[in-house]
């Protein structure tokens, strides 16, 4: 995934810096951050219980979560992509399902990079004009999904069965979190669009 983000940040006009807990890098060096897939999240954080046997990264959990707050307060542009997205709510306040097929019952055990998920997007939405689209297919690798929205988010995004698809902030300049995963769509054009916006926040972030 780091590849993939790497190139969609190049080929919109920006550098990507990777981050790991690791290998942490100020927020204070960057101009815009992207919190992308992976593993699971701690069920502790969105004050949900485990009940099934998933692999976890107590580490990054920690690690995105602050780089979220301190992002939050500088008014730093934020793009997050599948369990980023998730995260991005849980630093809001919001929670999460831990298993979606659990709870959307009807909903296809869909787990493909491929774009085979149906998505409608809000009209107006800061998603939708980046994209430019109000209805599109997207890529699902996720098992948890969006529960309760936290503070100051709004749902711009759902799937056919109802699945929270994206959140976006109603106050920060550039907050969007995606389920999907764009970086993976390469030949997309609207998708490559969220790192373009993303780049382009950040610049004018610098500039003032």
């Amino acid at each position: 995934m780091w590849q993939f983000n790497r190139l969609a940040v190049w080929r919109a006009g920006g550098r990507a810096v990777r981050i790991t807990s690791k290998k942490p890098v100020s927020i204070k060096k960057l101009d815009g951050l992207v919190i992308g897939g992976g593993d699971d999240i701690g069920a502790e954080l969105y004050r949900g219980e485990v009940t099934i046997d998933v692999r976890l990264d107590p580490a990054r959990d920690r690690l995105e979560l602050g780089m979220l707050k301190k992002a939050s307060s500088r008014h730093m542009p934020v793009l997050g992509i599948c369990r980023g997205a998730q995260m991005v709510n849980i630093s809001k306040g919001g929670t999460l399902h831990e298993d979606i097929y659990a709870v959307y019952q009807q909903a296809p055990r869909m787990r493909a990079a491929l774009a085979r998920k149906a998505v409608t997007v809000a009209k107006g939405s800061r998603l939708g004009k980046l994209l430019g689209l109000e209805r599109c297919r997207v890529n699902a690798l996720h098992r948890q999904s969006i529960n309760s929205v936290g503070d100051g988010l709004k749902v711009v995004a759902k799937d056919d069965h109802g699945i929270v698809q994206a959140v976006e902030s109603e106050k920060d300049p550039f907050l969007v979190g995606v389920q999907w995963h764009p970086e993976f769509l390469v030949l997309s054009r609207p998708q490559q669009r969220l790192f373009r916006g993303l780049v382009a926040a950040g610049r004018q972030r610098r500039r003032k």
